[in-house]
């Protein structure tokens, strides 16, 4: 669900960057405490994790696809702060340096997979715990996937009814975007079934949603690691080339035509490395490394940054 420029106007793409900044500010504030060596580690392997898995889009309907936007999953492996920043990170990436998501509209693509996904994903996972009394943590989670891509759909459809470029009618906009972002959410949910529960399996008490005794995190970022190498090497080939569920709700309610071209399309990495003729599989390769130290740098710097007292 990657928004281009001008699919929303200019006021409404300020007014969504100025909310993302403020709910990212707020995030660093509130995962300061938790910047523990061993939780810098995993989350800068989650981090290159879902920016490789977000390499992958998988068929949902004829002629459209969907791929993980991995909020709910960061806020599983991490906590819903340092997801936020995680998802944050693989945003920035994509926009500056691979041309995916506009740079203008940066701050909504924050909003509605770093912001609302993580958080409507870790709500509903809390919430799903809660009624199993705390039993089946990566099913709760997957819950919490499914619910989230719909709800960042409807968000989007929210924003474009107030701010978007082109006139269309708004209940097929909604009835559209909800029916396929539901069906993408079903994969979401079983990409963050299967992950959580190999991290259960391979490192028991890392995650934040595992209950038992904590345990160091390499394991746990080491297998984070392989399958971000495994996805963004490999697998990254095999996508489906058919468009996602944004792209396919605008061709078929007729705003496709309101996108403007990246800034930045014709950098060799743009499209990931389609420009350039690179290999997919070395773009990906180098959006891995790219989110890996960014995160490792960023949250080292957060966390050796002075605190200011109020």
């Amino acid at each position: 669900m990657h928004v281009p420029d001008h699919f929303l106007n200019d006021p409404t793409s300020v007014a969504t960057g100025v909310a993302s900044l403020a709910a990212v500010g707020y995030a660093v504030h509130r995962a300061r405490p938790e910047l523990t060596r061993d939780r810098v580690v995993l989350a800068a392997a989650t981090t290159g994790f879902v920016f490789a898995v977000q390499m992958i889009n998988y068929p949902v309907a004829a002629g459209t696809s969907g791929h993980l936007m991995g909020g709910a999953l960061a806020a599983a492996l991490v906590g819903p702060w340092l997801g936020m920043l995680s998802v944050t990170l693989v945003l920035l990436v994509q926009a500056v340096v691979f041309a995916d998501g506009g740079l203008t509209a940066l701050g909504t693509n924050v909003l509605l997979m770093a912001v609302v996904g993580t958080l409507v994903g870790w709500a509903v996972t809390r919430g799903t715990l809660r009624l199993a009394r705390g039993r089946g943590a990566p099913f709760a989670a997957g819950a919490g996937a499914l619910v989230s891509v719909p709800v960042s759909a409807l968000v989007f459809a929210a924003l474009f009814a107030v701010g978007g470029t082109v006139a269309v009618p708004l209940g097929t906009l909604v009835a559209q975007m909800l029916a396929v972002h539901t069906l993408i959410g079903v994969g979401e949910a079983l990409i963050t079934v299967g992950v959580v529960s190999l991290v259960f399996a391979v490192a028991p008490g890392t995650a934040v949603l595992d209950t038992r005794a904590r345990a160091h995190s390499t394991r746990a970022a080491a297998t984070l690691g392989a399958g971000a190498l495994l996805a963004a090497v490999v697998l990254s080939s095999f996508a489906a080339a058919t468009p996602d569920g944004l792209e396919a709700t605008a061709e078929s309610v007729g705003f496709a035509g309101a996108a403007r071209d990246h800034a930045l399309g014709t950098f060799p990495l743009a499209d990931y490395g389609e420009v350039g003729e690179i290999f997919v599989g070395v773009a990906g390769l180098i959006g891995v490394a790219l989110c890996v130290v960014l995160a490792l740098g960023g949250l080292v710097g957060s966390r050796r940054a002075p605190r200011v007292v109020t």
